[in-house]
């Protein structure tokens, strides 16, 4: 795991970090919990944070579930690529697409089961300007652009699967941690999960209510029980 080098200064960070137990639970659970709180991403070298709060996610069930989760990485065990999620919650779990963008999730519940909950969307709150620069964007382009979806969330933090992949977001002594500093627990929006052809019905997509930094608004329909 990457950790800071001892010695090493870097910039106060906002809250407290948000404990392990947190994260040991069913993603559907720790997913609407998830929103509001701040997902920091520390320069190595400069040790400036880049963040930004988590404003929307999506819950996917390990294979341990009585309903399978064919959308879900660990739907048929163990691989050298998901190998993460089989091990303790909390820890970043991210995946290259197209071999061109990463997408980070955060691992839940115990050793083995592999549930875990993918991080769609960020509102920007330190390192701004880092971050456009990050996107390949100028200075003045309007914060919903920067890390809405999780792709632009990776660019923007600067995460990739190399340097981040299995690193525990609960450590005090990792570059990339989960933080708490007094959001109010959200009442989330209630959706289908986006951009997956399989077990597309599930109703585990969870947005801060109102907040224009979501991906997908016009898929923000709220879920109705049929």
């Amino acid at each position: 795991m990457k950790k800071l080098k001892a010695g090493f200064k870097f910039q106060k960070l906002p809250g407290k970090l948000v404990e392990r137990k947190f994260f040991e639970d069913s993603p559907e659970k720790v997913g609407p919990r998830l929103l509001g709180k701040l997902l920091v991403s520390i320069d190595a070298k400069t040790g400036k944070p880049l963040a930004g709060r988590i404003v929307e996610v999506e819950a996917y069930l390990g294979p341990h579930n009585d309903t399978p989760d064919a959308a879900a990485h660990s739907h048929r065990g163990p691989t050298p690529r998901n190998l993460v999620l089989f091990g303790p919650a909390g820890y970043a779990y991210v995946y290259s697409i197209y071999g061109l963008y990463y997408c980070m999730n955060i691992s839940c519940e115990k050793r083995g089961l592999a549930g875990c909950v993918l991080l769609r969307a960020l509102e920007p709150v330190a390192g701004i300007e880092e971050m456009a620069r990050n996107r390949g964007l100028g200075k003045d382009v309007p914060m919903r652009m920067l890390a809405s979806g999780p792709s632009r969330l990776c660019l923007a933090l600067g995460l990739t699967r190399s340097l981040h992949n299995g690193l525990d977001v609960t450590d005090a002594s990792s570059v990339l941690q989960v933080r708490e500093d007094g959001f109010p627990e959200a009442d989330p929006v209630i959706t289908p999960r986006i951009g997956i052809r399989q077990a597309v019905d599930f109703p585990l997509r969870f947005a801060l209510r109102g907040n224009g930094c979501v991906s997908g608004p016009r898929k923000l329909a709220e879920w109705q029980p049929k």
